[in-house]
């Protein structure tokens, strides 16, 4: 797999984000790193210091309301995006062509925006509450 996006630089950005969903009431899970040299299962790794050749890092985000937010960034520049903001509003977000930590943390904006209903990632965010 191409080396796209520096997962590492990708991870300090997430970790920059999270004080602030957190402050809002958001639950951020721990960072979870997958080897590319790993035996098949991969397994996930939370420690990053497990992990030689990174090829992917995942969150999962949650909030008011049981909504819930899983990403999983693939340094060739793609990530899988799952999300669930309601009943019946779940599924799968765009996510390809990231090129650069920061245009994960723009894209991180977005689904943050889109799933918890907070314009701008995180704020305006209630406790219990989601914008409609």
């Amino acid at each position: 797999m191409d080396r796209v996006v520096d997962l590492d630089e990708a991870a300090a950005v997430l970790v920059e984000r999270a004080v602030a969903w957190r402050s809002a009431g958001l639950e951020v899970g721990r960072v979870t790193w997958r080897d590319a040299e790993a035996s098949w299962p991969q397994p996930l790794e939370r420690d990053r210091g497990l992990v030689h050749d990174p090829d992917s890092l995942g969150v999962v985000i949650s909030g008011p309301a049981e909504a819930e937010l899983s990403v999983v960034l693939f340094r060739g520049g793609w990530a899988d995006v799952d999300f669930a903001a309601g009943p019946d509003d779940a599924g799968c977000l765009p996510a390809s062509a990231i090129a650069s930590g920061a245009g994960f943390g723009a894209r991180l904006d977005q689904w943050v925006a889109r799933v918890f209903g907070v314009p701008g990632g995180v704020q305006g965010l209630s406790s219990g509450s989601r914008p409609t």
